[in-house]
């Protein structure tokens, strides 16, 4: 006798979602150690400012919801408007409301708008044209990556530096 294969098909949603719950952890601890009164300090003319860095951390929660629930986003229908963020408290405020928007949404969502494409444009120049799946996955990636960029930022200000997946130098007094 012949046995056949079970496929399982493992649902994404829910490793999102919890992805998503692990990685707000750690950003908060990153984003409750900034300092106000350096916010609008750069290490480069080129650089963001830490206002600017932070803020674009604390908001991106809130492109799950937005990858969600649209097809597009046309920065040429819609410019960027930075978030006002004046003390530490607005940043945190920033976060938390991005991420609870965010994660709201995707434990609403449908697994099958995940094969959808969504596409970042400004006008007629496509930046990207991928399926939400893999929009989501960036999103967390930019959390990540300008994460690692303030963990530079605040050391270059010699502010110790909390760990991300295991202690930190600082933290382990090296």
């Amino acid at each position: 006798m012949q046995q056949t294969k079970k496929l399982t098909i493992m649902a994404i949603i829910p490793t999102l979602l919890k992805e998503m719950a692990q990685e707000a952890q750690t950003t908060r601890k990153m984003l409750a150690i900034v300092p106000a009164d350096q916010f609008d300090w750069q290490p480069h003319p080129k650089s963001m400012t830490l206002r600017a860095l932070t803020g674009h951390i604390a908001e991106i929660p809130s492109w799950v919801s937005l990858v969600c629930n649209t097809a597009e986003l046309d920065f040429a229908k819609e410019p960027y408007k930075a978030p006002v963020l004046n003390t530490t408290d607005d940043l945190m405020a920033l976060f938390e409301k991005s991420y609870e928007e965010g994660r709201s949404e995707l434990e609403k969502a449908d697994e099958a708008i995940l094969a959808d494409h969504w596409v970042m444009r400004s006008g007629e120049e496509i930046y990207s044209d991928q399926p939400k799946s893999e929009v989501l996955r960036m999103c967390f990636c930019q959390i990540v990556h300008h994460r690692a960029q303030l963990g530079v930022y605040l050391r270059l200000l010699n502010i110790p530096i909390p760990g991300s997946y295991g202690p930190s130098a600082d933290e382990m007094g090296n």
